[in-house]
């Protein structure tokens, strides 16, 4: 579901990623593992094509979720207006309500949002920010699902609550590709991939 073939990236002379090439596919999780300023960041921003590789192309079989590292909500709407932006956004609002309703009932409930519902995104803590961040993510049902250091600011509970719902999500079939510094369960991964100094061992 997503390909990745020869993906070099350069600022100047300083070389970011370098021939990069990799494969998954649904129905599983995986990660990509490094130091920081190792360009799993680059790495992850090529994919989704926020920008783009000196070298090389990704394909991308499906609708495609990205959760970054950092807040990609609105500090100053409330959680429930975010919500509606982004169903606006993502066209779903013109579905039928009664599964848009299901749909972000689903995932208020999921992610402990409905008592914040009314709170403006700025006034969340860090944890309940990054929450957010993934509920956007996962609005539009995505085959595809891209996760950069998703879980930074999560205690211990929330931490436990994510990684069910990605083992939930990987039996659903989707392809799940998660980026991070630190991995503690690397056996529960169908594939690890390290990245060091811009190149993928």
């Amino acid at each position: 579901m997503l390909t990745a073939l020869h993906i070099s990236k350069s600022y100047g002379k300083r070389a970011i990623l370098s021939n990069i090439s990799f494969a998954i596919g649904a129905g599983t999780l995986n990660a990509v593992v490094g130091e920081n300023g190792a360009g799993k960041s680059t790495l992850m921003k090529i994919i989704i094509g926020e920008i783009s590789a000196d070298k090389g192309n990704v394909m991308l079989k499906g609708k495609a979720g990205y959760c970054p590292q950092y807040p990609l909500f609105f500090p100053m709407l409330s959680v429930e207006e975010n919500i509606n932006y982004f169903s606006t956004a993502y066209g779903m609002t013109s579905q039928t309500n009664n599964w848009w309703t299901g749909r972000r009932n689903v995932l208020i409930d999921q992610l402990g949002f409905r008592k914040y519902l009314q709170y403006r995104a700025e006034h969340l803590s860090g944890g309940t920010q990054q929450k957010l961040n993934l509920a956007i993510a996962l609005l539009h049902e995505p085959d595809i699902l891209i996760l950069d250091e998703p879980y930074g600011a999560f205690d211990m509970v929330t931490f436990q609550q994510f990684r069910e719902m990605m083992f939930q999500l990987k039996n659903q079939g989707k392809c799940i590709l998660l980026v991070t510094h630190l991995l503690n369960d690397p056996e529960r991964f169908d594939r690890v991939f390290t990245l060091k100094k811009g190149c993928l061992q």
